[in-house]
């Protein structure tokens, strides 16, 4: 009860303490609309000279731009299929504006702006002010999907995310059907340690208690992808690693129907087909795509067939109203080759000793969205989104150093019925002649896992089928949770040029656990020697308030120092808490992880010829959760022992820079471009106030103290070609540092490069793009896994090329 007291309080703070604080300057603001049926112009680009002030239209067709000095200027708006045209307008106060716009003809008559953002080359970043949403003072990335000349019908995570900076990818997956990211030293597992939402709510399996994403939307039903660093904490949740966010594309504003077919072949029996329809009629906005994506893989027992479908509609109720119901459904079966010890890799890193594992998932999202301005100055959002999903693990679990036996496999499944509301309301408001802008949300999130681990058949087929379901062999639970959440941020403006942003997120967490598991140990042989079933009871709730603060600073329009340092926290999972696995045990003491993330950094471009992006940042966890190398009492073979480890520190510089060397000799003017860029990071991250003198000052699993990405861009009229080459760094996987293993599960990951070349023809109504991924056929791996895909060593793809065209009519 004490914390009510204290959560109202902070929010009452932050809402009534920014009336002192505010802006001395004007604002831009309007709407841009087709003029021949007057829908919304959504993505058109704003720009007020001079100062290069600039912005993107909402998909409502708004936009807002502030920090306006008053004198003279000029607005131009652009969006694809209307002309280019531009107003001289006189800012004595804030100002509107309203926009109409055709293929022909541009009538201004209105326009609303907010924040700033930077498109330049190849990446843009968020702007201050995003919808409901506040992005001032964070470390933000925007990949915009049609400027990324890569293998999209793959989602080719290495090529797509090159521009971020401090990414550690897992690429254990060609046919890009989960994604694994990690950022600043968090593991990429999955891209657990992010807040991963499409379109602003949640897609992985229990945001809360299994933060893995089973799902990734395809990259080419992408408008762009956002990524927030850890300060994201206080708006999207706890975790350290912060938020990634997909945003879908949308129906045509032009046309009544727009239909878009492509068809991609690569190595390996690649093949991808990917249909979408879309169009604007009346008030009524829609989209809707289906990908089929079959394929071989590049080592053997490694084929997969995924069928993925999304359906959207937009209605304007009114001019203040907007409506969107979505809908996404997503399986996919795979064979997995399963992992090598580090002698069969050197000796062929294609090969596969396993032949019966077998992965299988099946993904239901649910939508519905409600946009409302209350006042020009006021907006409403609220997100209701549900989630009814499984997936399903067939195989053998053993040690990739022993034969498979041949006997009963293990099968693994698990159940996701998931359901929350998030509503977000931003206020602008005026006090004094000075303005301010303030967020207020809540949140309430239930999720129920249940989770089964028996045995399954002892074919090699995909048959899900427990051999006795009502009595199985390893563990049967049932994880219920529930989050509420309430939060606050609030720009205060110091003066025209600077900015604070502090925030407060409070959370109530509640997890279970409910079922049996059975413990048992085997000979060498695999004969039982010693079986108990344990009946398990688990509950804890916690609560606890987080708070955050942001600093931005802009000497001008080009240029912005910025920072932030946020509290986080991560529960444990459903995984911390059991599950039968030879190659892993997990500490029953096991306890939640918190410490901070912060940053420090300059960032700006000078108009569209360079780009740039420097900044530190520090994480400190506290009780970090690790895995030590232990070995067990009756076999002697080696496991993972996860548990809470120590403190840890990670350090690391993050930089990002992009040129256009073209454009900087013969002019911006040029029609063709060469743009060079780099992505650089340097991290440091080790283990400190341990308790065993073993551990201390170790570095931290899954760090490379070294990440580089670098390449060129050239583009002339219609045609973009690409070279990309990426280097990361040896580090570890274990917190003891170990070098090696005899079964893989532990050891160094070595350093590697890869290079790939990518070209991309865009006509009228036809594409065409082609590429080689992995130049140079290295061969190298990325993660070792203690269960599936694994165990063991993951190999990554070797060299292969594909082929897209693709038709829009």
């Amino acid at each position: 009860m004490k914390m009510i007291p204290t959560i109202a309080t902070g929010i009452l703070l932050l809402a009534l303490g920014s009336t002192g604080l505010a802006q001395h300057h004007a604002s831009v603001s309007g709407t841009l609309t087709v003029s021949s049926n007057g829908n919304p112009v959504t993505g058109a680009q704003v720009v007020m000279t001079p100062g290069w002030h600039n912005t993107q239209t909402d998909h409502r067709g708004t936009f807002i731009l502030t920090n306006i000095s008053t004198g003279s200027y000029t607005i131009s708006v652009a969006s694809p299929g209307l002309q280019t045209r531009s107003l001289p307008v006189v800012v004595t106060g804030d100002t509107i504006i309203n926009i109409k716009m055709d293929s022909l003809h541009v009538n201004l008559e209105t326009i609303t702006i907010t924040g700033n953002e930077n498109h330049a080359l190849g990446i843009g970043r968020l702007r201050a002010v995003e919808g409901t949403s506040i992005y001032a003072g964070k470390k933000s990335e925007v990949i915009t999907l049609d400027e990324v000349p890569a293998n999209l019908a793959t989602n080719n995570s290495r090529q797509i995310y090159s521009r971020v900076p401090g990414l550690n990818i897992w690429e254990s997956d060609g046919a890009g059907l989960q994604l694994g990211i990690g950022g600043r030293g968090l593991s990429p597992n999955r891209t657990s340690n992010f807040n991963t939402r499409q379109n602003g709510y949640d897609i992985s399996a229990d945001a809360l208690g299994y933060p893995e994403s089973y799902y990734t939307p395809p990259a080419e039903a992408l408008e762009r992808i956002e990524i927030v660093r850890g300060a994201a904490s206080l708006q999207y949740g706890t975790q350290f690693g912060g938020m990634v966010n997909f945003r879908m594309k949308r129906g045509s504003t032009e046309k009544k129907v727009e239909f878009l077919s492509s068809q991609t072949v690569g190595s390996f029996g690649l093949y991808s087909a990917f249909h979408s329809v879309g169009g604007t009629v009346r008030k009524l906005n829609y989209y809707a795509f289906h990908q089929y994506k079959t394929g071989n893989g590049w080592r053997p027992h490694s084929e997969f067939q995924s069928h993925t479908t999304y359906a959207a509609v937009h209605y304007a109720a009114g001019p203040r109203l907007t409506l969107t119901a979505e809908y996404t459904y997503m399986r996919y079966l795979t064979r997995q080759p399963g992992g090598l010890t580090d002698q069969m890799f050197e000796e062929n890193p294609r090969q596969s000793i396993r032949s019966r594992n077998w992965f299988r998932v099946n993904w239901n999202l649910m939508a519905l969205t409600i946009d409302y301005k209350l006042s020009p100055n006021t907006e409403l959002n609220m997100r209701n989104f549900g989630l009814v999903a499984g997936r399903d693990a067939l195989g053998f679990l053993g040690l990739i150093n022993r034969a498979d036996p041949m006997t009963e496999r293990d099968l693994l499944t698990d159940h996701y019925t998931n359901a929350g509301h998030e509503t977000r309301l931003l206020h602008r408001y005026k006090i004094f002649g000075k303005n301010g802008i303030v967020l207020l949300g809540g949140r309430y999130y239930q999720g129920f896992t249940e989770r089964l681990q028996g045995y399954g058949s002892k074919g090699s087929d995909a048959d899900f089928k427990y051999l006795h379901p009502e009595n199985l062999e390893h563990s049967d639970y049932q994880f219920p949770s529930r989050n509420v959440a309430l939060f606050a941020e609030n720009i205060f403006y110091i003066n025209p040029n600077t900015s604070i942003i502090p925030g407060v997120r409070a959370e109530y967490i509640h997890t279970a656990a409910s079922g049996y598991y059975r413990e048992e140990n085997r000979d060498l042989a695999g004969n039982i020697i010693y079986q108990e079933k344990i009946n398990d009871e688990r509950s804890d709730s916690r609560s606890l308030i987080l708070a955050g603060i942001g600093i931005s600073h802009k000497p001008n329009e080009a240029t912005e120092w910025y920072g932030s340092i946020s509290q986080n926290y991560r529960a444990i999972n459903f995984n911390d808490m059991r599950i039968v696995n030879p190659n892993l045990k997990v500490d029953p003491e096991l306890k939640d992880e918190k410490g901070y993330s912060a940053d420090l950094g300059l960032r700006g471009h000078v108009r569209k010829v360079f780009n740039y992006d420097l900044s530190l940042f520090l994480i400190g966890y506290n009780r970090r959760i690790g895995s030590l190398i232990m070995v067990d009492s009756v076999n002697f073979n080696t496991y993972r022992f996860r548990t809470n480890i120590a403190d840890s520190r990670c350090y690391g510089a993050e930089s990002f820079a992009e040129v256009d060397v073209l454009r900087v000799w013969k002019g911006e003017d040029t029609k063709a471009g060469l743009a060079v860029f780099i992505n650089a990071t340097l991290l440091d991250a080790r283990y400190i106030h341990s308790r065993e003198a073993a551990f201390d000052h170790k570095k931290v699993e899954l760090v490379p103290s070294a990440i580089l990405k670098t390449g060129l861009t050239f583009s002339a009229k219609k045609l973009k070609a690409t070279w990309q080459y990426a280097y990361t760094s040896e580090h570890y996987t274990d917190a003891t540092n170990a070098v090696r293993t005899s079964n893989a599960v532990n050891g160094i990951i070595p350093a590697y490069s890869v290079m790939d070349l990518s070209l991309k023809y865009c006509g009228n109504r036809f594409m065409v793009a082609a590429g080689i991924n992995n130049m140079a056929n290295a061969m190298y791996f990325t993660r070792r896994a203690d269960g599936y895909p694994g165990p063991g060593i993951i190999p990554s793809d070797g060299r292969s090329v594909y082929m897209t065209i693709q038709v829009k009519l």
